[in-house]
């Protein structure tokens, strides 16, 4: 019906928009690239601004703002999920500054 009123078809496979990414997915994905900073680092206190890349699985570059991911987590320790919680101190996570 749209399609005769308005005179527009339905968007092809190539023009839909990506899915979002669940919660759950940004956590590990996350939980990643902290561990990728670590690796090399031996700790967890991420300037603010870091950004951490990573190679895509097509070859391009994801960008993640681990920094701000890290803040984020130290200032919701309230009313973060117990089984997240859980996984962070293996980060060596520092709590506050």
């Amino acid at each position: 019906m749209y399609e005769q009123i308005l005179r527009i078809e339905p968007a092809t496979e190539d023009e839909e928009p990506k899915s979002r990414r669940r919660q759950a997915d940004k956590w590990t994905v996350n939980l990643a690239a902290a561990q990728r900073f670590i690796d090399p680092e031996g700790h967890l206190a991420v300037p603010r601004k870091h950004v951490e890349t990573a190679l895509s699985e097509d070859g391009g570059k994801l960008q993640f703002r681990l920094g701000v991911w890290v803040n984020n987590q130290r200032s919701r320790t309230a009313v973060l999920a117990p089984e997240r919680a859980e996984q962070l101190p293996r980060f060596a996570m520092r709590w506050s500054w």
